[in-house]
């Protein structure tokens, strides 16, 4: 049977300046050749999973993006999970009420408006990065293509939000203010259990890579979950083992750990 490993991007893969080492490609690269699949497996969008430093400078078999909702294999979009229009009036409209921003995110866009984030270093890097792919919230109001959502929330009512939106949609915590939304029932794990199922991987043999709290989930469920050096301390409790940081070769050190490489 073959196996299969799973990466986060954020603090796994990359760094806060996306710079990726280069144990990491030539780590993953060995992976592959040695016939085990490698995925993508990120609360990131498809939309926002673009960079050559991940993509054609290592190579993987497919990407899982936004928390499990879109599943890529060699290139063909093989399960995707919409947010219906009703859903997306209800959240947009909650957020609305409480005067608050929201990004929607999807495989083509990510749709927000800049002036609602001031400053924001995230934000605007995103504009940047994705050109064409980052629209004006505003401008396509009624007309998203979207698999989930984050919010930066500063003030408000967070209370009433959890409660209007928290039966349809799961909320991931990354502080206090900043939390995904995604539709219920569906995370990094969901993914993963699809598409081994697609690809007739057994889960204890799937191996998964992590460091936050969107990570938790995937973590827990793969047959070896692995957590950073630098990861959270949510995120190396759900792990089997945790590795050294991803600029000490992290990648590198937990595949040969488990004899992968």
């Amino acid at each position: 049977m073959k196996k299969a490993v799973f990466f986060d991007i954020d603090g796994t893969l990359w760094d806060d300046n996306m710079q990726v080492p280069q144990s990491t490609k030539t780590a993953i690269r060995a992976l592959r050749r040695n016939g085990t699949y490698a995925f993508i497996c990120s609360g990131r969008s498809r939309a926002a999973i673009q960079a050559k430093e991940l993509l054609s400078d290592i190579g993987f078999d497919g990407i899982l993006a936004a928390c499990g909702t879109y599943v890529e294999y060699r290139g063909d979009v093989v399960f995707e999970r919409t947010l219906s229009s009703e859903e997306l009036r209800e959240l947009t409209e909650c957020f609305q009420r409480q005067n608050k921003p929201l990004i929607l995110e999807g495989k083509h866009c990510l749709y927000a408006d800049m002036e609602d984030f001031g400053g924001n270093a995230y934000i605007l890097n995103l504009k940047e990065s994705l050109g064409d792919g980052f629209q004006s919230f505003t401008a396509h109001a009624g007309g998203y293509d979207a698999n989930k959502a984050t919010a930066y929330f500063d003030g408000g009512d967070l209370e009433q939000v959890k409660r209007e939106l928290t039966e349809k949609f799961d909320l991931i915590f990354h502080t206090s203010r900043v939390f995904e939304i995604v539709p219920k029932g569906f995370s990094k794990a969901s993914g993963i259990a699809w598409i081994c199922k697609y690809l007739h991987v057994a889960q204890e043999d799937t191996y998964a890579f992590g460091d936050s709290i969107n990570d938790v989930e995937m973590l827990s469920h793969a047959g070896h979950g692995i957590a950073m050096g630098n990861a959270t301390d949510v995120a190396k409790a759900a792990a089997d083992y945790v590795t050294a940081d991803l600029l000490k070769d992290g990648i590198k050190k937990g595949l040969e750990h488990f004899a992968l490489i």
